[in-house]
């Protein structure tokens, strides 16, 4: 007999359940009984926390956000911590980048969001991450902090995001390198 999951246990297998359908069968096929099925558990179980699939469709991305974030690297040189984080998303996260953006057309077309309502830095961690990494770059100083606002210190993440959604594929070192020494780096030195 298998045990009951509960709590925590049990919030994570509905949303990776729902992650699955998603990413099988794209927004216009996802459904509640779908998610149920994967799961292997009862819509009761699935409708006291989410009443409807586009909040479980929200939670489910919220969740693969947060547990696909990168770790953050210290390297000890701003240009090589940036490198390292972006070599991480453009080989591993080429999929999800994919399915938030692809997959999704539906999703922010009946809702009304947008990929930034889902990509919510503070929610998935990220603002804390980039800010860290700046931190770093400030106190070692290779930068100063007048310099970096919100746009310039996302600006090689949505280079990044445009190159894959492009090819679909992961992004070649050479380009990543471009972004960050010649777009980047030149903007905040």
């Amino acid at each position: 007999m298998a045990q009951r999951r509960r709590g925590a246990e049990l919030e994570k297998a509905l949303l990776d359940a729902a992650w699955d359908e998603l990413t099988d069968n794209g927004y216009a096929r996802f459904t509640m009984d779908g998610v149920v099925k994967r799961a292997g558990t009862s819509p009761p179980v699935l409708y006291r926390r989410w009443s409807d699939r586009d909040e479980l469709v929200r939670a489910a991305i919220v969740h693969r956000l947060k547990e696909s974030r990168p770790t953050l690297p210290d390297t000890g040189s701003l240009r090589e911590d940036l490198l390292t984080l972006m070599r991480e998303i453009a080989t591993a996260h080429v999929q999800l980048i994919t399915v938030m953006y692809a997959h999704l057309a539906g999703y922010y077309r009946e809702t009304g969001r947008s990929p930034d309502d889902l990509f919510d830095p503070v929610t998935t961690g990220r603002t804390a991450a980039l800010d860290t990494l700046f931190e770093h770059a400030v106190a070692r100083g290779e930068i100063t902090s007048e310099l970096l606002t919100e746009r310039i210190k996302t600006l090689p993440f949505v280079l990044l995001r445009h190159e894959i959604l492009s090819t679909f594929a992961p992004v070649p070192d050479h380009v990543l390198e471009e972004i960050v020494d010649t777009i980047f780096l030149p903007l905040v030195r």
